[in-house]
């Protein structure tokens, strides 16, 4: 049986980073993917087969805390939920590392600060072809290095909004996305500003997901491979508990056991802790790697909601997901709390609105309306709480028992929004608060910390109960901030290759 050096479950944002950060030190790796290549077929680019059939999301139901089953928006393919994400890439704020009060209740501070993070941010934005420009957002963290590469341009009529907010006093920023807009990438064609990127898979490989920015290149590498259509179920320990001794796989043809010196999980929050929960043994009776009891709690996924302000004039932009607001991030003048983020979404298709119609609602009508709008993302901070948490029923599926919290600020940032756009346009407004099933954000199960009573992993991401144990994925947030987590999902996998390049 071949051992390796390091066993990497998962390929995604963490994954995938870690695999690509160690591909050139020589150490034997095995990626094992729970699935498989997505494939490149002009469905990529339907938003039938994205939103109505939902061609690439897993088949899986889940539970809520009512025993309500619902499928998770969950990708099980080479680079994770990355294929299908919407490349916006974001530093968490400087204070979001530090002790912040919300009107909900408090978000705690991390054991690492902002310049622990600060040059593998940098990295992970060379890496993912982050697009950007500094100095623009009022609270962006501080950094003297520019972009890599420039910030997009704005289409009409999105333009109107940047510049119009800016004329109101605000301070739109052009939005950091991973996408390859550079015609010298010779792997993958450059960008063409498709209006089907965010929420779809990219047919042309310019999205700078994890399988094509991380995965391909490292599997150039002799001592890389990468395992396909393989789902880890449960590691296995010595006697003492304190070592993993092997992980046993399901594939076609039955169970295998793989064997490595070091085993990293980065199966997504979640999953992650369902496997540690799955590998409960006579010395780990609660889980693996559970001596706090915490594998599995304080579960985080943002409070989000889509706002569409549908205008008399058509929106014919083609790529619209350009500019974000971070005025209220931290407050406003009437409201001393947090309220959080906004972005703009990917572009309205007429099959989004379906789901959400009245029955028999005219095809015509979704579409005309769907022309007429503009998509909008609002994201404010979930707090961590440890009854919000990932649970085994007793077959051993997968129960998700959320409650939101921290929602007044969510509310009030909806309103602003609102606010701002018929000063600039006249519009009417259709809101969406995001269902328990969209997974995207999901962090927080296994945090990482000093004290092995009120956490998981050390600094290091490692185990505090185990030596050869470590996970990469946004299971180690102690907080969730209030923008997406990929970036800092991906800088982290970096920090982490820094300490295992070492061992």
């Amino acid at each position: 049986m071949t051992e390796y050096d390091i066993l990497i479950i998962g390929s995604g944002a963490g994954g995938g980073t870690l695999a690509h950060a160690l591909a050139s030190t020589g150490k034997k790796i095995l990626i094992v993917e729970r699935g498989d290549y997505l494939p490149r077929e002009k469905e990529n680019w339907d938003p039938g087969e994205i939103f109505l059939k939902a061609r690439y999301k897993t088949e899986e139901k889940w539970y809520d805390k009512n025993g309500e089953a619902f499928k998770p928006g969950m990708y099980y393919h080479v680079g994770g939920n990355t294929k299908v994400y919407g490349a916006a890439l974001l530093r968490l704020r400087e204070r979001d590392f530090e002790e912040i009060h919300h009107h909900g209740g408090i978000s705690p501070a991390w054991p690492l600060k902002y310049a622990d993070f600060q040059p593998y941010y940098l990295e992970a934005e060379k890496l993912y072809h982050v697009h950007g420009e500094r100095g623009v957002d009022p609270t962006e963290p501080p950094e003297k290095s520019p972009y890599f590469y420039p910030a997009l341009s704005h289409e009409e009529p999105l333009k109107k909004f940047f510049e119009g907010m800016q004329a109101m006093g605000h301070k739109p920023f052009p939005l950091p996305l991973g996408l390859r807009l550079n015609e010298k990438h010779r792997e993958s064609a450059p960008c063409i500003r498709c209006d089907t990127c965010d929420g779809y898979p990219c047919l042309v490989d310019a999205k700078s997901d994890a399988e094509i920015t991380c995965i391909k290149p490292a599997l150039k590498h002799e001592n890389v491979t990468l395992l396909r259509n393989s789902k880890a179920v449960r590691l296995e320990t010595d006697a003492s508990g304190r070592e993993v001794t092997g992980v046993i796989v399901e594939k076609e043809g039955g169970e295998e056991k793989l064997r490595a010196k070091i085993y990293v999980l980065s199966c997504g929050a979640i999953n992650s802790s369902v496997l540690l929960l799955k590998s409960a043994n006579a010395k780990h009776p609660n889980g693996l790697a559970n001596s706090s009891g915490l594998v599995g709690r304080n579960y985080m996924c943002h409070i989000n909601s889509i706002v569409l302000s549908l205008h008399t004039s058509l929106n014919l932009s083609h790529y619209e997901k350009t500019f974000g607001l971070n005025d209220f991030y931290f407050g406003a003048p009437d409201w001393e709390y947090p309220l959080g983020h906004i972005q703009l979404l990917g572009n309205v298709k007429k099959e989004m609105l379906k789901g959400g119609a009245p029955p028999f609602t005219p095809s015509a009508l979704l579409h005309g309306m769907a022309r007429h709008s503009i998509g909008w993302w609002i994201s404010s901070e979930d707090l961590p709480d440890p009854e919000n948490r990932v649970v085994l029923k007793g077959n051993g599926e997968i129960g998700l028992h959320y409650t939101k919290n921290n929602q007044e600020g969510h509310r009030r940032l909806i309103k602003k929004l609102k606010q701002i756009i018929r000063a600039i346009e006249p519009a009417i407004f259709l809101s969406e608060d995001m269902p328990i099933g969209a997974v995207a954000h999901q962090v927080g199960t296994c945090r990482f910390g000093k004290d092995p009573k009120t956490s998981v992993l050390d600094v290091n991401c490692k185990a505090h109960d185990v030596e050869n144990l470590y996970v990469v994925d946004g299971s180690f947030f102690p907080s969730s901030s209030a923008v997406n987590p990929g970036l800092t999902i991906m800088a982290n996998a970096l920090r982490v290759a820094d300490v295992l390049h070492k061992l």
